[in-house]
């Protein structure tokens, strides 16, 4: 049995990148464990109100109770701001989530996504994956978020490139409607995070490897 943590740095992004492959694992009998770290707060500079922060509070209850996720971690960190916590807070953070867990599988943000929150996140967590310290890493996924790693600046360096593919045809149809729980980031035809470009996205992995859907990683570690 494998243990799998899939870090978000906002909820839905963990649907967006991993959705599939989470209620693969889950069916398999692997464990699963989310890791949110961001979301409307308290005394946030753009001064969310309760009403906000209690509906995506339900959202992401509802979320997790639909994946059957063993434990959901949620770090409170001010969405939009990352940029603004100290770096060592959110590494202490993320190291005692994944010190606890202890998973042998981690899915986590592309490096080069446009977005600020999960760049300053994607070098707090793989901080936080040194072999040394976590031995029981066996494997790291990078995964794509629509909207944010397709933007990435057209440099080689900064592309994302798959190599690891997973059939999720038998989960296309339960990853979209649990996308369609976060009907504040579902966006309209054609833009990135509607429901048909999601859909579009697992249909193109697919046809890479040979299956009707399939969601795509680029793998930075494994130990055998």
């Amino acid at each position: 049995m494998n243990k799998v943590l899939v870090v978000a740095v906002h909820g839905d992004d963990e649907t967006l990148g991993c959705g599939g492959t989470l209620l693969k694992h889950k069916a398999k009998g692997d464990e699963i464990h989310w890791l949110l770290l961001t979301g409307p707060t308290e005394n946030h500079p753009f001064n969310f109100s309760k009403d906000v922060i209690e509906r995506r509070n339900k959202t992401i209850e509802k979320v997790g109770k639909m994946y059957g996720f063993d434990t959901v971690n949620y770090l409170a960190l001010p969405t939009i701001f990352v940029h603004a916590v100290d770096f060592g807070e959110i590494v202490h953070k993320v190291s005692s989530v994944i010190a606890k867990i202890q998973p042998n599988i981690i899915y986590l943000m592309s490096n080069n996504d446009v977005h600020s929150d999960h760049r300053v996140a994607f070098d707090a967590v793989y901080s936080c994956t040194k072999s040394f310290r976590y031995p029981f890493v066996e494997k790291i996924y990078m995964m794509e978020t629509l909207s944010e790693t397709e933007f990435a600046p057209a440099i080689a360096a900064k592309t994302f490139i798959p190599n690891v593919f997973v059939d999720i045809t038998n989960y296309i149809d339960r990853k979209l409607e649990i996308m369609a729980q976060y009907d504040t980031e579902i966006m309209e035809e054609p833009l990135p995070r509607s429901l048909s470009t999601i859909k579009a996205l697992a249909r193109v992995r697919g046809s890479r490897a040979g299956v009707m859907y399939a969601e795509a990683f680029q793998l930075l570690y494994e130990k055998r």
